[in-house]
């Protein structure tokens, strides 16, 4: 699903039209025949072959520069990394002006095999070699492998709090597992594990499997089957917030529009959809891998080398329209993208910071996690590497982290008999998001009980703007709305034919909930006498001016009268009972009042309102504490007709 290593690769095969190029360093025509016949083996990629011959070029001439010099690429591009540093200090210590190209890919092997004193050294050789015979244009490349190098010894020397621990044998097993993905409860965990073809036992397949949390920790995973596991490959997945869309990666099968195309698929119960191609604009002709859904499902995040980006694969964002369409994908810019390789994205449900993998960026050598946050223009700032040994000189990609912010997940070889299994670890601090919490239960007729199918929509109060939205479950009626911290919030849910409901989050200044927020949601029928609380009309304190905040609970009863023409409604005022009876009854009536003209301001028919004050006459708690009182001192509106 990605291309480690393409980058080296190319180097080498720059690296052997170079040598192609340059003079033979023997006068042996029998190492020169041996040297040629493992040129037309390392051409095929036949390594073993290969090596061989360059070993017995170098046998016959123990000075054959070039043998020596294309056998450490041969064992660089089997990842033999020390091998192949060895050969090429022997090689290049020959002739030191032969192949001066050949310390770049020299620092090049020791960052990636952690010798950062070493790599800086092969660096600062090249560049004091004379410019007709290590050229310049060059020089950009050797000066970020000193960084990367420096970056590497600072790193290592200040490492990060970093405690892995494998999820154990109900998540892992004998296979590789890698691509974690979390529902924001924390109670879903899907992976990509690579299996047996059922068909063909010696091919090998990516399918999904699902674990969910119980008391005594996560249950033995379970092939997803089908329709999301097919006989060809899937991965890559991502899960929503409430556990309800999944979006994966396919490639070479039949239908897709390029290499690679990003697939989808709803729940529903506990049925998942047969998967559908996102079409364009997501998908193109290029590759379009590793997507990310943000909390509410209305952003999708993703790795693609499609025209128009910075280089190799960059991250993308496309933002769906409310018709459901997407719209055409924005490369995230020169901050998050490099002319290199970013991929991986996961977008938190912070819905601020992103953690992506990265070859292009400053770090310890191959990809690295990295970590951004969304500024309020929406650019991206402070992209930080997630530094040691977190990162290493190795290879790190698709990094998860839960809603709370505390704990990351990810998949690592770190016990290389196991293969690649899921670890999680304890967050740093510096690295975290913003904490979210989320909003859970079961939306329901109130009269019949039946769980019906609603609208969620989470609104700042702050600006008005729209943090998410989604629908629970049309079977079961369940779902799941993230909520993040250190904001107040003003809740919706609404279905034709019913009235809506309101709820209020005042969390800011709050950075940490202990609990989330389980409720469930009964919706009235749009009948005489029923009425709601309208949670979300604030006013200055003893007085009836609305604050500007209410603005946005007062457009939804706008709205709501004007898709239901027939209603009409009165609001009520009620207080608690501090200060007298009269002075209550009578800012209640006021406060009923200012809704009213709020309303035919923006439109309703004042023949279709009644406004009334109650004081404190209809107490819906105690006004013996400070709790109660706050119940007691509201809004509300009642269908009268």
């Amino acid at each position: 699903m990605f291309r480690i290593g393409q980058i080296f690769i190319l180097w080498c095969c720059m690296s052997l039209i170079a040598f192609a190029q340059r003079p033979y360093k023997t006068q042996s025509k029998k190492a020169i025949s041996l040297y040629e016949e493992g040129l037309k083996y390392y051409e095929k990629k036949y390594y073993p072959e290969a090596e061989e011959d360059f070993k017995d070029a170098i046998k016959t001439d123990g000075n054959f520069q070039n043998a020596y010099l294309v056998l450490a690429e041969v064992y660089w591009e089997q990842k033999i990394y020390n091998l192949a540093i060895q050969y090429y200090n022997t090689g290049l210590s020959i002739d030191p002006a032969f192949y001066p190209q050949g310390y770049i890919n020299k620092g090049n092997l020791e960052i990636k095999a952690g010798k950062y004193d070493d790599a800086i050294k092969s660096f600062n050789f090249y560049l004091g070699l004379d410019t007709a015979k290590a050229p310049n244009k060059y020089k950009d490349q050797v000066i970020k492998g000193i960084k990367q190098a420096k970056f590497g010894l600072y790193a290592t020397s200040h490492p990060v709090s970093f405690e892995p621990v494998n999820l154990g044998p109900n998540v892992n097993s004998t296979s590789d597992e890698y691509w974690p993905s979390l529902s924001a409860d924390e109670q879903t965990l899907v992976i990509t594990r690579l299996v047996h073809n059922a068909i063909n036992y010696n091919q090998v397949q990516e399918d999904f499997y699902f674990s969910n949390k119980t008391k005594d920790g996560w249950s033995l995973m379970k092939d997803a089957g089908y329709p999301l596991n097919t006989p060809d490959n899937e991965g890559a997945q991502s899960i929503s917030a409430n556990g309800k869309i999944m979006v994966f990666t396919v490639c070479n099968r039949k239908g897709i529009i390029g290499r690679c195309d990003i697939y989808y698929s709803e729940k529903e119960g506990d049925k998942w959809s047969f998967p559908k191609n996102m079409g364009e604009p997501i998908n193109t002709t290029a590759k379009e891998t590793q997507p990310s859904l943000s909390a509410d499902g209305t952003s999708i995040y993703f790795a693609s080398d499609r025209p128009g980006g910075k280089g190799g694969l960059d991250i993308w964002i496309s933002n769906r329209n409310d018709n459901g369409t997407w719209q055409i994908p924005v490369n995230l810019g020169d901050s998050v993208n490099t002319p290199e390789d970013e991929m991986s994205p996961f977008i938190h449900p912070d819905n601020v910071t992103l953690y992506f993998s990265s070859n292009g960026h400053i770090g310890m050598g191959g990809f690295d996690i990295f970590v951004a946050r969304r500024n309020d223009k929406g650019g991206w700032d402070n992209v930080k590497n997630l530094g040691y040994p977190i990162n290493t000189n190795g290879d790190e990609i698709g990094l998860i982290v839960n809603a709370s912010g505390t704990t990351a997940y990810y998949a690592s070889d770190m016990n290389k008999e196991n293969g690649k299994d899921i670890f999680q670890f304890t967050l740093y601090k510096e690295v975290r998001p913003q904490e979210v919490s989320y909003l859970k239960g079961t939306v329901f007729d109130e009269q019949s009980r039946n769980r019906i199918q609603a609208k969620f929509e989470l609104f700042d109060l702050r600006n008005g703007k729209r943090v998410s939205q989604s629908s629970s479950d049309p079977l079961s009626g369940e779902f799941l709305v993230c909520i993040p911290t250190n904001k107040n919030y003003m809740l919706n849910v609404n279905k034709p034919g019913y009235l809506f409901y309101s709820d209020n989050f005042a969390l800011s200044g709050i950075f940490h909930v202990d609990q989330p927020f389980l409720k469930d949601i009964p919706l009235k029928p749009i009948k005489k006498g029923e009425k709601i609380i309208l949670y979300n009309i604030f006013y200055e304190t003893d007085s009836y001016t609305l604050k500007p905040e209410s603005q946005y609970e007062l457009d939804k009863i706008v709205k709501f009268l004007n898709e239901n023409k027939q209603v009409n409604i009165e609001i009520s005022g009620h207080t608690d009972n501090i200060g007298t009876e009269n002075y209550n009854q009578a800012l209640s009536e006021n406060r009923a009042i200012s809704v009213v003209k709020y309303l035919t301001d923006h439109g309703i028919n004042s023949s279709r309102l009644i406004y009334k004050g109650y004081g404190f006459s209809m107490p819906l708690n105690t006004n013996d504490t400070s709790e109660g009182r706050a119940t007691n001192r509201r809004t509300e509106l009642k269908i009268v007709n």
